[in-house]
């Protein structure tokens, strides 16, 4: 037993507390585990927080703290170290950008308390290991968290993919596009079709030598088109590559087509594996008026143009915008996985790799 639980009866008092208002919480919990389990983590890492401050516990106070709850709570497997930590920076973190009601001083007393940020319920909503994620990569970053944690509820992400995202920039990225959609579209069509941006674009799933060609990587993108439409964001369907639409009596082939389900509106992609060049905007604008007259319903908004490019020149890209009509934004592509044109040829054979394993028996 830790000296603790007998020598200080205020602490003694305090996890008494802890273990009735986890009780409390458990019944509370039977409908909505994770909202109710996450605001005791709150609660708890809110008082280990001032508690800590308040009282001289000793240099293994999260030690003893995990030992006396089990004792109290043996069936509870939420109370390691680890964990107790985890729910003091879970606290830390997020009360950096929420104000916090009622501005309670002692957290756990007969009747439990509903202790919620004023905004951003929404940090009860995630599940408590992308939480345990979010908090390692951003814990003196809470705008960043708070992004991520918006981003797990909009698109379902799992664990998984949340480890995928959160090292790929997505917070700077997002929404960084050069468009002119303020000037083509109203509100709140434009402020959404500007958060569906990102700049640049981020290929990595993508494996491709140099002096690729733009097929190429068409091509590879449509491979990998579950990735592609996860890079792209949340409500994009895919509808087609190399589209074949009719205008007049012309047949017009866009690179990608697309429907975004939350703005409700055609998006159409073009790929472009050179700098951009004004020009690009006069056949992207073309296609996306297409659209608008062939496909396009009275139900759907708008269509918008999206120009992914190798790089771009952002004054000369924001000028080439004034002087289209069409909504369109531009963006720029990253790849990393890049190879040497003869890297499959440098590379041995199975024959070879086999001959070498005998020649060394």
């Amino acid at each position: 037993m830790s000296n603790l639980l007998h020598t200080d009866k205020e602490y003694r008092r305090w996890i008494t507390e802890i273990s009735e208002e986890y009780k409390r919480s458990q019944i509370k919990a039977a409908t909505k585990v994770n909202s109710e389990m996450l605001k005791f983590y709150w609660r708890l890492g809110k008082a280990i927080t001032e508690k800590r401050s308040e009282y001289n516990w000793g240099d293994h106070f999260f030690e003893n703290l995990s030992s006396d709850l089990r004792r109290l709570l043996p069936d509870v497997k939420s109370f390691s170290p680890s964990n107790l930590r985890y729910m003091q920076r879970f606290y830390m973190l997020y009360n950096q950008t929420y104000k916090i009601l009622p501005q309670v001083g002692e957290e756990f007393k007969d009747a439990p308390k509903s202790i919620v940020p004023q905004l951003g319920a929404e940090i009860f909503m995630v599940p408590w290991g992308h939480h345990k994620v979010i908090i390692d990569k951003f814990s003196s970053s809470p705008e960043k968290a708070l992004f991520f944690v918006k981003k797990v509820i909009e698109n379902g992400w799992s664990r998984g993919l949340l480890e995928n995202f959160v090292d790929t920039d997505l917070f700077e990225r997002q929404g960084n596009a050069i468009t002119n959609f303020n000037n083509k579209l109203p509100n709140p069509q434009s402020e959404l079709a500007q958060e569906i941006t990102k700049d640049p674009y981020n290929f990595d799933f993508i494996s491709i030598t140099e002096n690729y060609k733009e097929k190429e990587l068409k091509d590879k993108l449509e491979q990998n088109i579950t990735k592609f439409l996860l890079e792209l964001g949340n409500g994009f369907a895919f509808m087609g590559r190399e589209y074949r639409i009719t205008v007049g009596k012309t047949e017009q082939f866009l690179d990608m087509l697309f429907y975004n389900t939350k703005l409700h509106c055609y998006v159409v992609v073009e790929i472009k594996t050179r700098k951009f060049e004004a020009n690009s905007l006069g056949q992207l604008g073309t296609y996306v008026a297409a659209v608008n007259h062939v496909l396009k319903t009275e139900n759907d908004n708008p269509t918008i143009g999206l120009l992914i490019c190798k790089t771009k020149d952002n004054i000369l890209a924001q000028y080439a915008l004034e002087a289209t009509h069409e909504p369109i934004g531009i963006s720029e592509y990253e790849l990393s996985k890049i190879y040497p044109a003869d890297f499959k040829g440098s590379l041995p054979t199975i024959e070879e790799i086999e001959r070498n394993i005998k020649s060394r028996d």
